[in-house]
Parts: structure tokens; C-alpha cells; sequence
């Protein structure tokens, strides 16, 4: 029997599981892992450990209930719970299993340390050690040490002996994590403490979970009555209800300061808190001094109007001294953004719709074909797009558009019930509550994004979070081509948008183009019929200054001889007349496609993809044709911009390493071969997950004609699929 059985639950919020399981690695054997797996996600990332022990458990399944599921299955004399999102370090999950080994039956609580993460700081300590450290290694009743209950109430932190916890299940199962954290300790007979971290703390950003309501509230206010009258049940002293009362009124009085209840469910809190606050009020309590015991003061008093008329004074001092400030911003406030917020002031048009891709460079990507599905099942909706003026002449023949910064550019984004981009709008624009703003992106993410980018300076030079974080918050919608993409979503853009599953619009055309659209492309490229094109699309780097040549072009040209033409999408076209480029150009071998709009052309027009790290290979994938990696720099990649997954170990297709491995796949059938199909079948099955031609419909369908979920078209599994012809077939 293990010492330690360390219950992680839930499903994989944010993607953080796998890390979780990672970092517990170093503690197996000796601790035994229990993962009461909520979703095929969570129980999907338990599949490369296996020491962990997996209780499959359907989607929906409560907290409470996993929990009980994964102590069921636990087999230690201790139970460390931890939701999925938290981390559990391994390391620490090996002392702490030490220590409670020391720990007789009669000891039923083992208080730990813990960390706290955000999307904004790592790892901060918290505020806990000085009540942990004063019992020392003395195991103590609740009583002797009442300040234990000052430690964060959080379950993770409370490691329980697996017999006090049967015995006790009935009353410790529970949704209401504060109620377990706290009713554990009132429950045992003698706690014991270990002041080191066991537990990392991940605290979602409050913009990403549901809004809070007035019943949650009273909610809380139930749950510390429920642990009062549980203290007054189980004898537990005058000191632990004292810090209970304590933790119970400041609760309350955070809640009625803070929190902006309707005016009916504010008075009735603040009269329940008041009956609360009486009712519960240890013998010979005294209250604090200051604007804090006039506060408790007037709770108690059931002084509702007095205490809202205190808490004005106060607020109106706050104000006085930050009406300065004020002043000097209004003063500083431009025409265009009086204009604007008098446009504001007008009604949301229901049948206008803004569209921007890439920054406002032109019709493009998943707002395009969102785009040009509505004007097919929704034509009443009319549709402007913001397009930067040296853009604006290379726009579709009766394309209405704006330019960035003109009074109609303003006016159209006050007034326009839909605002879809694959980037983001403007810090200046206003989320008004009847706009809806759907959020597509521009591709799957290999590297990090948003939030994640905080611990990689080279991708994040220039990023203020608090103002990205802030566009995000305006997202109604976010569009995404597969889990993989939806969990990092999730964690790197933490809001309160709905998730549209419903694959990318822009990699429709990949199911639904035809054999005469392949030949049409291949034809105003001058790809002559029978010749081999492989499309090299190369990815930015954030470490480098200026941009770096990764292949010899020329010399790859020439190795594979007249019957391949290479389509290169970028700035590649380095040297001058002399360039042994400039031949193989003429000759139509070498062929710069990188200013070509729509890439999804190019990508039907090619035999097969060469990339590095760039996101077109998600997309390309679909094809389910042949993909090179060439990744001669990825190490540093990986350090310098971070990435989810290690492309090297899960890639679409052959790797090379060096421009010699790499003519060598192209040069030979490596490039198709076995091990290339089998590795690009199992990287579509996991990231073309929802793409199936009907994406775009999906959209429209549901954000503009509002229908519900279950009357859009399903996702054709992948399976069951036809992608567009290949180059091959259309020639015949």
C-alpha cells in the first residue's frame, strides 16, 4: 500500500492536465496517481503515463462526484485531492508522502503549504506559513491551534487519511470546495502540518468562468452558517468559531462593498449577512476599530441606508482625488473619439457587419469565407470591410470598405451589429451589449499565444497583456478547427466567450473545391501539367533582428531537377541579377508566390508542402497530401517563442534536420512513403478534428440566423471525408 494517493479530477480545463501528469512522473512508484478523468480530453492525456490510474468518467460529471470516483479507486493510506487545472509538483507529492508515513491513525489531516498562478504571475508564495509553522511537528487538535483555519481554504491543501475520509465521505462530498476545505478540519480529531508546497494553485481569470450571480452569493453566506452550526456541532471551541464568524463577516462585507448586486438582492444580502452576523456572534466579541468596526457595526445593526450612505462619503473622497486626472483625460480626449462615442449613442444596425483579417489587410482567411457564405444564406446582412488604404485599390471589384481612421471607419464600428476578425479590433472600440464580435483566428497554434507568451520575452517584446486581455474580453464568439486549438485557447485567452467547434470557414474550400478549380490555379501559376510543385512556406522568427535565408534555394531547385518547381511563399528572393535564382525564375522552376491571395490556392495547386513550424500544415493536412518538415533551427525555436507539443515527435511527415536531409526525402519517395502516410494520418485525426467543408455554414448559421445547435450540420467524420483532387488527378 502506498503512503500517498495523490486524486487528480476533472477534465482538462485550459490544457493544463498533461503538465500535471508530467511533472508527477518523478514521484511514481511511490505515489500512487488516480485520475478520475472527466471528457475524452482529460482521459486522453493520462494515455503516455502509465502509472497513472484512469477512472473514465463522462462529460458533465460534478467535481464531488469525480472525486469520489478517484477516492474509490485509491489504494494509499493518504488522499491528496487536486482539481485538473492545479499543479501538483512531483517532488513535493514525495515529502509530503514521507511525512504523513510518520503520521500515526490518530493524526487525520496533513495541512500543506501551497503556490498561486495567474494568467499574469507564477508561482506566488502564499500568505500562509506563519499559521502552518506554529504547531511545528506536534500533531494537534483544531482547537490548541484555531489559526489553522486562517490557511487558504483549499481543498488541495488538506492531505486526509484515506480511513477519516470513508468514514466522513458522506459529509465531505460536496460541489462546495470552501465548505470541504474548511468542514475536514472542523471534522478531525488531531491536524498535523507540512510547510512546504504541494500544491499549485491555478486561479482562472474571473473573465473566463460564468459571471457570478446574487444567488451565489447567498450561497456563500449559506455555506460559512453550514460550517458555524457544523463547529457548534462538533464542539469544536470558542477559537475556531471565532476565525470562522471572523472569515464569515468579511466575507459578507467584500460582497455588499464590491460585488454590483440589483438593488433587491443587495438589501436582501445585506439584511441576511446582518441576521447572520447576530445569530453567529461568539460571546464577548469585540469589533475591530476604524472605518472597519463601523462597518461591522452598522452590518449588524440591519443599517442598510446608513451604510450605503457611509460607503458614498467614502467613494466621494476616492473621487476627489482622482477628478484630476479625469479632468486632464477628458480635456485630452481627440474629435474622432467624441464623434465616436456620440455614434455609439446610435442604434445597433442589424444588418451590418464589419469584417477585418490580418490587421486590415484586404479580404482573407476565415472572415472572407464567413463572408461569403453570408451573402449566400443571409444576404439581408450587408457587409464593410476595413481595409488600410495602400490595400484598399487591390480589393475585389464591389467590395464596400473602410480605411482605418476616417469618419465612416468610426461609424460603421459603433453602429454594426457584427464585428468578426481574425486578429483583433482596435483598443479604442466599444463592446456595446447588442454587437456581437466573433473572434476566427488565423490557424492552429504550434506556439505560444497570448497569455503563454508571458515567460518568452522574444514573442512577447511589445505586448502589453492588461490591453490584449481587454480586447479578448470583448469576444462573443471564438471559432476553432480542433480541441487542440479550443483548450489553448482557453488558457492563452482567458474570457467568457462561447466556443464555435465548428472547424476553420477558410479550409472549407479543401472539400469543396474541384478538379477544374486545381487545373485553374495551376494554370495562372504556369504550372505545366505533369510537373511536381512543392509549396515552401517558411514562419516567422521573434528571435531574429532581420530575416534569415534557411535554404539554398538554388541548389534545391537544381537537385531535383526540371520536372519540380518550387512555389516559395515569402521573402526569399535574396541576390542580385548574378543570383543563379534569376535562370531558374525565367525558367519557371522557381516560382515567388509570396504577395498570392488566397493561399488556400496555392496550397491546392501543390503536391505536397515544405514548412517549418508555420500553421499552413494544419491547414495543408487536410489535403491529406504529402508534408516536410524542415526544421534546422528547432531548439532554439522552442526556447525563444515556446510551443504546445513537440513537432518533432508528433509531425505531419518526414523531418529533416538539414538541407541535405531534406533533398535527400524530396529527392526520393521518403517524401510519400509508409512511415510518412501513417505519421499524417495520425496528425489529421487530431488536428483537422472539425473540418469538413461546412464550417462556414456552421457560422452563419448560428451567429447570424441564430440557430440553435442542434439544427446546424454536424461534423462529417474524418473517416467518411473527401478532400479536393489532388494535382495527379486533375490532369487526367
Amino acid at each position: 500500500m502506498p503512503d500517498l494517493s495523490v486524486v487528480l479530477y476533472g477534465r482538462n480545463v485550459q490544457g493544463h492536465l498533461p503538465e500535471t501528469l508530467a511533472e508527477l512522473a518523478v514521484a511514481a512508484p511511490a505515489v500512487e496517481v488516480v485520475l478520475a478523468a472527466v471528457g475524452t480530453s482529460a482521459q486522453e492525456a493520462a494515455a503516455r503515463h502509465p502509472y497513472v490510474t484512469v477512472v473514465p468518467l463522462p462529460d458533465g460529471t460534478p467535481d464531488a462526484a469525480a472525486r469520489a470516483a478517484g477516492a474509490a479507486r485509491a489504494t494509499g493510506r493518504w488522499l491528496q485531492f487536486a482539481h485538473s487545472k492545479d499543479g501538483v509538483p512531483g517532488l513535493a507529492a514525495r515529502a509530503v508522502a514521507e511525512r504523513a508515513a510518520a503520521l500515526d491513525d490518530t493524526v487525520d489531516v496533513l495541512i500543506t503549504d501551497h503556490v498561486r498562478s495567474t494568467w499574469r504571475h507564477a508561482r506566488m508564495p502564499s500568505p500562509d506559513g506563519r499559521f502552518l509553522a506554529r504547531p511545528g511537528r506536534r500533531a494537534v487538535p483544531l482547537a490548541d491551534c484555531p489559526d489553522l483555519l486562517k490557511v487558504t481554504p483549499l481543498l488541495g491543501t488538506r492531505v486526509v487519511r484515506t480511513a477519516f475520509w470513508r468514514a466522513h465521505e458522506e459529509r465531505l462530498t460536496t460541489d462546495d470546495e470552501l465548505f470541504a476545505a474548511y468542514a475536514v478540519l472542523l471534522t478531525a480529531d488531531r491536524v498535523a502540518t507540512h510547510d512546504q508546497v504541494a500544491l499549485e494553485e491555478r486561479r482562472l481569470r474571473p473573465e473566463s468562468l460564468p459571471p457570478g450571480t446574487a444567488d451565489d452569493r447567498f450561497a456563500l453566506l449559506d455555506t460559512y452558517e453550514r460550517l458555524l452550526r457544523l463547529a457548534a456541532e462538533r464542539d469544536a471551541g470558542p477559537g475556531p468559531r471565532a476565525v470562522l464568524y471572523a472569515a464569515m463577516v468579511s466575507a459578507s462585507l467584500r460582497i455588499i462593498a464590491r460585488d454590483r448586486l440589483p438593488e433587491p438582492a443587495a438589501r436582501e444580502f445585506f439584511r441576511r449577512a446582518s441576521r447572520a452576523a447576530v445569530a453567529f456572534r461568539p460571546p464577548g466579541h469585540r469589533h475591530p476599530g476604524g472605518l472597519e468596526g463601523v462597518r461591522r457595526r452598522l452590518l449588524e445593526e440591519d443599517a442598510y441606508a446608513k451604510y450605503r450612505a457611509f460607503q458614498a462619503v467614502n467613494q466621494r473622497r476616492r473621487k476627489t482625488r482622482s477628478a484630476v486626472a479625469a479632468s486632464r483625460k477628458a480635456l485630452g480626449r481627440k474629435v474622432r473619439d467624441v464623434r465616436y462615442h456620440q455614434d455609439l449613442r446610435r442604434p445597433v444596425d442589424p444588418g451590418l457587419a464589419v469584417f477585418s483579417a490580418y490587421w486590415d489587410r484586404g479580404v482573407a482567411c476565415n472572415p472572407a469565407a464567413i463572408a461569403a457564405k453570408l451573402a449566400e444564406l443571409a444576404p439581408h446582412i450587408h457587409p464593410v470591410w476595413v481595409v488600410t488604404a495602400e490595400n484598399a485599390p487591390l480589393l475585389p471589384p464591389g467590395t464596400d470598405h473602410v480605411v482605418p481612421g476616417t469618419r465612416r471607419y468610426w461609424r460603421v464600428l459603433a453602429t454594426a451589429k457584427y464585428l468578426v476578425n481574425n486578429a483583433n479590433f482596435p483598443n479604442a472600440v466599444v463592446k456595446r451589449p447588442d454587437a456581437v464580435h466573433v473572434q476566427t483566428h488565423h490557424g492552429t497554434p504550434l506556439k505560444r499565444m497570448g497569455l503563454d507568451q508571458l515567460d518568452y520575452p522574444a514573442a512577447a517584446k511589445g505586448l502589453n497583456f492588461h490591453e490584449l486581455l481587454a480586447r479578448v474580453d470583448r469576444w462573443d464568439y471564438s471559432v476553432s478547427s480542433n480541441s487542440h486549438s479550443t483548450q489553448m485557447w482557453q488558457r492563452a485567452y482567458q474570457s467568457r466567450y462561447v466556443e464555435l467547434d465548428y472547424g476553420y470557414p477558410r479550409n472549407d474550400v479543401y472539400y469543396t473545391a474541384t478538379t477544374a478549380d486545381v487545373r485553374a490555379v495551376r494554370e495562372r501559376l504556369g504550372v505545366a501539367p505533369g510537373k511536381r510543385a512543392l509549396l515552401y512556406a517558411p514562419t516567422h522568427r521573434d528571435y531574429e533582428a532581420t530575416w534569415t535565408p534557411r535554404l539554398d534555394l538554388a541548389a534545391l531547385a537544381d537537385r531535383l531537377g526540371e520536372d519540380t518547381v518550387l512555389l516559395v511563399r515569402g521573402h526569399y528572393f535574396y541576390g542580385g541579377a548574378a543570383s543563379p535564382l534569376t535562370s531558374l525564375r525565367r525558367a519557371g522552376r522557381v516560382i515567388d508566390v509570396s504577395t498570392y491571395d488566397p493561399v488556400e490556392e496555392l496550397a491546392l495547386a501543390a503536391d505536397a508542402l515544405i514548412t517549418d513550424y508555420s500553421s499552413i500544415m494544419f491547414d495543408y493536412a487536410n489535403l491529406d497530401r504529402p508534408i516536410v518538415i524542415y526544421a534546422d533551427d528547432w531548439e532554439t525555436y522552442a526556447k525563444t517563442r515556446g510551443v504546445y507539443f513537440d513537432l518533432l515527435a508528433e509531425p505531419p511527415g518526414q523531418v529533416a534536420r538539414t538541407q541535405e536531409e531534406l533533398t535527400h526525402i524530396l529527392a526520393s519517395d521518403a517524401w510519400r512513403d509508409e512511415t510518412a502516410v501513417k505519421a499524417r494520418a495520425a496528425f489529421r485525426r487530431r488536428f483537422c478534428e472539425f473540418d469538413d467543408g461546412r464550417a462556414a455554414e456552421r457560422v452563419v448559421r448560428r451567429v447570424f440566423l441564430g440557430e440553435s445547435e442542434d439544427a446546424l450540420p454536424p461534423v462529417t467524420p474524418l473517416d467518411e471525408r473527401t478532400p479536393a483532387p489532388t494535382p495527379e488527378e486533375a490532369a487526367r
